[in-house]
């Protein structure tokens, strides 16, 4: 009941809940029913493509619930979903065991590599996975409440915000980078080999990750709109349209704001561990601050302030980038900044206010229509 109360008056929701549920039902059909030889068989290869949409779609939900609803444009959401993949990663990389090239069961292999004698005190525990998991949103959101404490309580706001969480994952790239670090250097983490004792590699466990990242993105949806539509969403939008307003309403503005921001980077965290294993890979690359912007363009093609528009968005701007990058890899970057400013002057509202716009002149002249049909019959 309180789901469909919350979705009542989200069409585009619903819609997109719904292709959610056909895709988890035709994508495992397609790959693992239908034959290899025909025609209709979906690859594993696309299927792991899906999985990363997915994630992404996941990011882009987390970074629209604070923008779109709250004004915090962060510029550095990339950092949250990073850290979040390398606590996986690490979880993974700690149950390679013996399997490594260097045969050593309790390091990693570029650990061996580098002479490190011992397993550093901060991998202690990711060899479980309930560990793992819980770390997966802790990280972040430590890291979201130190940084959000200090920014929100100082009154940080707007392009300075910005530019802080823009600094921060570059801070964290080139942290990363340094082998000293203990986690991989540039290379990062990966070989990865098993998840709970399953092969990464098999179709199958393929197929539970994807069903997994579906699950996670809907339930995340379903969440982020209860908060929307609650009280506390009241709130913060009004904080979004007048922040010094609400806060001589008596609001605690800048506890609203941090609470927003931390369940955001918690999500953000939680996409982050579900793209690395269905990847393979996590590197420091991923803290780049270009990859953050990115976020923002996903978020701002498919409509801010809609969230299931941010899913449209991550959905309509990675596929573009898929192919793009196959056919014309040097053009992509170009077509991104021209997607973005073209975005910005001519589709403030993103491609879900273009199709309200169109719904809304199809059904002006039908309604004109009845009008008149009615007047006549009077």
């Amino acid at each position: 009941m309180l789901i469909q109360r919350l979705l009542t008056s989200d069409k585009g929701g619903m819609v997109m809940l719904a292709l959610l549920a056909l895709l988890a039902i035709v994508v495992p059909t397609l790959n693992l029913v239908v034959p290899v030889e025909s025609a209709w068989h979906l690859s594993s290869y696309t299927v792991t493509l899906l999985g990363k949409f997915l994630c992404y779609a996941l990011l882009a939900l987390s970074l629209d619930l604070i923008w779109g609803y709250c004004g915090i444009l962060s510029l550095g959401h990339g950092a949250f979903f990073t850290l979040g993949g390398y606590c996986m990663g690490m979880y993974l990389m700690r149950q390679i065991g013996t399997r490594g090239t260097y045969g050593n069961a309790e390091l990693p292999d570029f650990m061996v590599f580098l002479n490190w004698q011992e397993l550093p005190w901060y991998w202690y525990g990711f060899s479980s996975f309930p560990f793992a998991m819980l770390m997966v949103v802790v990280v972040p959101a430590l890291l979201a409440f130190v940084f959000g404490w200090l920014a929100f309580r100082s009154r940080v706001t707007g392009v300075y915000l910005s530019i802080i969480t823009q600094a921060l994952t570059f801070a964290l790239l080139l942290a990363f980078f340094r082998n000293e670090m203990g986690f991989g250097g540039n290379n990062g983490l990966t070989d990865f080999k098993e998840i709970l004792g399953f092969p990464l590699a098999h179709d199958g466990v393929r197929i539970v990750l994807f069903l997994t990242s579906i699950f996670a993105l809907a339930s995340a949806y379903i969440a982020c709109r209860f908060i929307v539509t609650s009280r506390f969403g009241r709130v913060i939008t009004a904080i979004r349209d007048a922040e010094s307003r609400t806060r001589f309403c008596g609001y605690a503005v800048e506890s609203y704001k941090l609470w927003l921001f931390v369940f955001s980077a918690m999500l953000a965290g939680i996409a982050g561990a579900l793209f690395v294993p269905q990847v393979g890979i996590i590197n420091p690359s991923e803290f780049s601050p270009l990859n953050s912007i990115e976020q923002v363009v996903w978020v701002a093609v498919g409509g801010r302030g809609t969230l299931f528009g941010a899913v449209t968005g991550a959905f309509a701007v990675n596929y573009s980038k898929t192919w793009l990058t196959s056919v014309y890899p040097e053009a992509w970057l170009f077509a991104l900044g021209a997607l973005f400013v073209l975005v910005t002057l001519f589709l403030p509202q993103g491609i879900v206010g273009l199709a309200k716009k169109l719904m809304t002149k199809v059904k002006t002249p039908k309604a004109e229509s009845e009008a008149a049909a009615k007047g006549v019959k009077a």
